[in-house]
């Protein structure tokens, strides 16, 4: 059995249920100094995991 296709969906419409990003968590997005930040954390947190693994 087929599945339908969806028509009447539109982006950033009424029935549109995703959340989309507000103007603070866009600006965090495309912030260099943030992002670096973010992999600098992301990396202590892998590290750690690795760490205990072994």
């Amino acid at each position: 059995m087929e599945k339908k296709a969806e028509h009447n969906i539109k982006a950033y419409g009424k029935n549109f249920t995703t959340m989309t990003p507000g103007k603070f968590a866009i600006k965090l997005r495309t912030c260099k100094i943030w992002q670096f930040i973010r992999f600098i954390v992301i990396n202590i947190k892998m590290l750690i995991v690795v760490r205990k693994s072994h």
